[in-house]
């Protein structure tokens, strides 16, 4: 079986068993009810819904794989009770169960519901009279649903929640990719250096994964060939406590697509470092709740992906929880970790309507993480949207300008993205990347759980900034090179040395790969590299005859980074030679990553 075809079963497949549940401490003599609690379509679990015994104070909630744990006190005459489950976004369940010697498992399966949301409790720092205003103007002249796309102005209400993806052709899809030119092949000889930023996104993997579960073929500029890669994790050499906060790994072999060529892959690994000794965080929570995110799959879905941040904050973090729909308002003030049933009440009590002012909510965020800033800690904006901003300032360049402005303060800016039908990917990437922090597309609980639980190191923590790599191509080995992806990150090569200019953050645990397909000086390939006319003032490169370090470099890596705080930064430098031996298991998956982000993109190449 090819590399190619074992990526396609490995995407496709299930996912693997999940853990078994934290036990609950019951009494010896209790009625142990366990079971599972899922959506009905697609089947998945739901984390944090809440079951309870009727005419009880009796409850438990369910887990990031769905499962729970509930003890019943027996009593005299007590045959048998009624289990109820709620959870947002979804109608509640009953089911009658009779109380037996043995313990019982008892599943449950929800449907969506848009009514079963908890009421609002929203801040806004509107007048009654604009809020009177509004709702006249809205029955004057309705306007159509925000995502819907009708032509002529025509409004129209609501669909049922349909996880189809919708196809550009229909009416109501605004979701917005940014363009993407791939590399191509440059000539050693007129471009030995090639300089890009880091990356440690992965929203387009769990982006293009929700395309490919609901039968559909991604848009090609969803494809993001280096955060396909980079979704994954791989076993690189990690640095030693106390030295340099990354350490670098290169290996090279045949490119499995083009046989002619070589893959080199460059893997950076940064410190591993366990959760508990990770530095305190004042993060605030920006959450839209404005009338685009009403479908379950956005607020409902982010509400509950906050609940599981929350159960891992510790007692010396702090959160602040901040909304927009029309105008901007504090829901919760900053509070320690330490408090999280009045951090998950506030959660709880969010609902969606009205217009999205964006820029009135991301300017109230930065403004509550400056009021605590801890200097030697984490100060980060977790911003949940679906990227729809359609009132205040609305430009992607205006945006672009605030959030740059505001990350001189030390505050970065994690985005996560929800929801389909007007997804404004492109706005979220770049929002992401100006705040000196990463994009996440959350279209289930177990992405959560995996970008806020299991990465939250990462995610939340940086341990250097502005991260760049230059390459030096030897043109006595290359004759050409292409990097794969990274289209949006390329800099130029004098960017390199150039400690103002922004780049990639790398944090706690982070991992990031990057492959280049080369063509080597003695080899024919198919690969057309182009040609110039002779120039008349400067004479061409001359091949050289070995690179200092030794004739067997096809290349030199250099890594410069800052503190996470800044400061001058630091240099790192690795020669690339061809590996011996098989190829490591790592680089052969990381390989049909790539290559099945290739055949996604139907690239020429």
């Amino acid at each position: 079986m090819s590399l190619l075809s074992t990526l396609v079963g490995l995407v496709l497949s299930p996912s693997p068993a999940p853990s078994p549940p934290a036990h609950v401490v019951v009494r010896a003599d209790s009625f142990v009810v366990t079971g599972t609690i899922t959506r009905d379509q697609p089947r998945q679990p739901i984390a944090g819904a809440t079951i309870s015994v009727d005419g009880s104070s009796v409850n438990a909630r369910s887990e990031a794989d769905g499962r729970y744990r509930l003890g019943i006190a027996r009593a005299p005459g007590l045959a048998a009770v009624t289990l109820r489950v709620r959870a947002l976004g979804f109608a509640a369940a009953t089911k009658l169960v009779a109380i037996t010697a043995k313990p019982a498992t008892v599943d449950f399966t929800l449907a969506a519901s848009n009514s079963a949301l908890s009421p609002t409790v929203v801040n806004a720092a509107k007048s009654r009279e604009m809020e009177r205003r509004e709702r006249a103007a809205d029955v004057a002249a309705p306007m159509p649903m925000r995502g819907m796309g009708m032509p002529g102005g025509t409004s129209m209400a609501p669909p049922p929640f349909d996880r189809r993806v919708r196809r550009p052709s229909e009416p109501f899809n605004r979701e917005q990719y940014a363009a993407i030119a791939e590399n191509p092949f440059l000539a050693v000889g007129r471009n030995p250096l090639s300089t890009f930023a880091i990356d440690v996104d992965r929203a387009s993997y769990a982006n293009v994964r929700r395309f490919l579960e609901n039968g559909a073929r991604p848009p090609r500029d969803a494809v993001r060939i280096e955060e396909l890669v980079n979704y994954f994790h791989y076993d690189y050499h990690a640095p030693p406590r106390g030295g340099a906060p990354l350490d670098v790994t290169v290996e090279t072999h045949v490119a499995p697509w083009q046989s002619a060529h070589r893959l080199v892959r460059i893997g950076m690994q940064a410190q591993r470092l366990p959760i508990a000794e990770l530095p305190p965080a004042n993060l605030v929570f920006l959450v839209d709740v404005s009338g685009s995110m009403q479908d379950p799959n956005k607020l409902p879905l982010v509400k509950q992906s906050l609940r599981l941040l929350t159960q891992e904050l510790r007692p010396q973090d702090r959160v602040a929880i901040a909304v927009y729909a029309g105008a901007a308002g504090l829901v919760l003030p900053s509070t320690s970790g330490r408090q999280k049933e009045r951090i998950l009440e506030a959660l709880d009590r969010l609902e969606a309507g009205g217009s999205t002012n964006g820029a009135a909510g991301i300017r109230l965020a930065y403004q509550t993480a400056r009021a605590h800033l801890l200097e030697d800690g984490a100060n980060r904006v977790i911003l949940a949207t679906d990227g729809d901003f359609n009132v205040g300032t609305t430009s992607d360049s205006e945006l672009i300008q605030l959030i740059e402005r505001e990350r001189k303060s030390g505050v970065h800016l994690t985005v996560l993205g929800f929801g389909m039908g007007n997804l404004q990917d492109a706005k979220m990437e770049q929002l992401a990347d100006k705040g000196n922090g990463q994009y996440a597309y959350i279209d289930n609980l177990a992405e959560a759980q995996k970008a806020l639980v299991r990465e939250m190191g990462g995610t939340l923590f940086t341990l250097a900034k502005d991260v760049k790599i230059q390459v030096e191509f030897n043109p006595a080995r290359v004759r050409a090179y292409r990097l794969l992806g990274y289209e949006n990150r390329l800099l130029r090569d004098e960017d390199f040395n150039d400690d103002t200019k922004d780049a990639g953050e790398l944090g706690a645990s982070h991992s990031v790969t990057a492959l280049y397909e080369v063509v080597l000086a003695d080899v024919e390939s198919p690969v057309r590299i182009g040609s110039v006319d002779p120039l008349r003032y400067e004479t061409p490169r001359e091949r050289v005859a070995a690179p200092r370090g030794g004739s067997d470099e096809l290349a030199f890596v250099k890594v410069r980074y800052q503190p996470p705080r800044g400061g001058a930064s630091a240099l790192l430098s690795y020669p690339v030679r061809e590996t011996r031996g098989a190829p490591s298991v790592d680089y052969s998956f990381a390989s049909a990553v790539a290559g099945f982000g290739l055949l996604l993109r139907d690239t020429e190449h």
